[in-house]
């Protein structure tokens, strides 16, 4: 029997293409399955908690005096008239304000200069410095009173609206010039070299180059401190004694007495406090947030 041998290579195995459809699922990790309740829920008792308390106080400045509903109505504005003219809460919003505003600028503009020069140039006690201003935020106001008083006392700058804008301006400054180089840091210095090469001078470069992109960072800096000032109580109680001198702080502090609580002059006064910061923060909160995050890390 005469066998024949046939050698070869057996063809390669057509390739299959998948059959159309959805890939199949990934492993998820542990936290994406949880449920949208065990999220929600939390999140309902945190607001649940956060509003009730502005609601409380919107019902207290609307409705009536000695009513008990728990709906403001009938609404009525007479506490916030009491407050606004009897109260003088008139001359404390516009006292408030110049001091916020004056404080904005000032802290700003200085923070400006200190954070470029931390940002931009390299000296032997930088480091030194750095950790000096971050130290002196672990200091409270309450500890420099006497001195700032007693220097403020031999400037005669006493019972003024400057000694609360220089001393709102000093304790914003640390914090503002640390977050001011972080802004400018993210800037590449390139661009301001682009800029000396085409006629610039320095100061021509910061303006027309750099000073646009930090307006997030401008912006952030300047709210907090405008807030910062806008609330800050110990400066204006201290610093200040004349009636036509303080601000919206200390003017809520005179309608609570020893002996009894105006709770609806109190709520309209707090409505008055608010307001104007809550309608700020919402026109600059994309701005805010942008700003913050772009300062906390060094680009």
């Amino acid at each position: 029997m005469i066998t024949k041998e046939i050698t070869g290579t057996a063809p390669a195995p057509e390739r299959v293409a998948p059959a159309p459809g959805p890939r199949p699922r990934t492993a998820r990790r542990a936290w994406d399955e949880v449920p949208r309740w065990q999220i929600y829920l939390p999140l309902s008792v945190y607001l649940l908690f956060t509003l009730v308390p502005f609601y409380w106080i919107l019902l207290f400045s609307l409705r009536p005096a000695g009513s008990t509903s728990l709906v403001p109505w009938p609404i009525t504005f007479e506490h916030f008239e009491k407050v606004w003219t009897e109260r003088s809460f008139g001359i404390y919003f516009t006292n408030s304000v110049l001091v916020g505003v004056a404080t904005l600028v000032m802290t700003t503009l200085v923070a400006l200069a200190g954070g470029y020069a931390l940002a931009r140039f390299d000296f032997k006690v930088k480091r030194g410095f750095m950790l000096a201003l971050l130290c002196s935020q672990f200091v409270p106001g309450a500890l420099l009173l006497v001195p700032l008083f007693q220097i403020f006392a031999n400037l005669r700058m006493i019972n003024s609206l400057g000694s609360v804008i220089i001393a709102e301006t000093v304790f914003q400054l640390p914090l503002s010039m640390i977050l001011i180089s972080g802004f400018i840091k993210n800037v590449p210095y390139s661009l301001e070299e682009a800029a000396w090469v085409d006629g610039c001078n320095r100061f021509s470069a910061f303006r027309i180059v750099v000073l646009p992109l930090l307006r997030p960072g401008l912006i952030a800096v300047g709210s907090f401190a405008f807030v910062h000032a806008w609330n800050h109580f110990l400066f204006a109680l201290m610093f200040l004694s004349d009636q036509s001198k303080q601000t919206i702080p200390v003017g809520l502090n005179t309608l609570m007495s020893a002996d009894s609580v105006d709770l609806g002059a109190l709520a309209a006064g707090g409505i008055v406090a608010a307001v104007p910061v809550v309608i700020v923060f919402a026109f600059i909160q994309k701005w805010l947030i942008t700003g913050f995050s772009a300062g906390a890390v060094k680009g």
